[in-house]
């Protein structure tokens, strides 16, 4: 099994590469197997870090393997009431969940309990198949 546990700059020319659901990208050790069909072990030394699509993991033998979110089961609020918006962030950020929040959209993993509750709230859910991406956090790469 090939051992990654390095990063390249992102973009960075690449042999191969590793398309994973969020909950594994956030995980700093895991196996795998890459999308050409080798199998690798993942050690990130820093605890805490989510790999992002288009990071470049290295490994033995200065192999380089790009890592892409895969789609997954998301849902979908869109809306161009920023306050509506506000509030449906903040009822779901109060539940510590992981929100991708772009411009008059927000995703986070299915879940119809709380689609149910942002329907309360005024809006609309759809659900689609995307790559999901959320925001790193605020303390993300502090030393806190």
């Amino acid at each position: 099994m090939l051992q990654l546990n390095g990063l390249a700059e992102a973009g960075a020319p690449h042999d191969d590469t590793l398309t994973l659901p969020f909950e594994t990208r956030r995980k700093s050790r895991f196996s795998a197997v890459t999308d050409g069909g080798k199998p690798v072990g993942v050690f990130l030394l820093m605890r805490g870090q989510c790999l992002r699509s288009g990071m470049v993991l290295t490994g033995q033998e200065g192999i380089k393997v790009r890592v892409q979110a895969a789609e997954e089961p998301l849902s979908v609020v869109r809306s161009d009431d920023a306050l509506l918006m506000a509030r449906a962030c903040y009822h779901l950020g109060n539940r510590h969940l992981s929100l991708q929040i772009l411009e008059g959209e927000l995703r986070y993993l299915a879940d119809h309990v709380l689609d149910h509750m942002v329907e309360g709230l005024g809006l609309r859910v759809e659900h689609h198949l995307l790559p999901f991406e959320p925001e790193a956090g605020a303390y993300q790469g502090h030393d806190h």
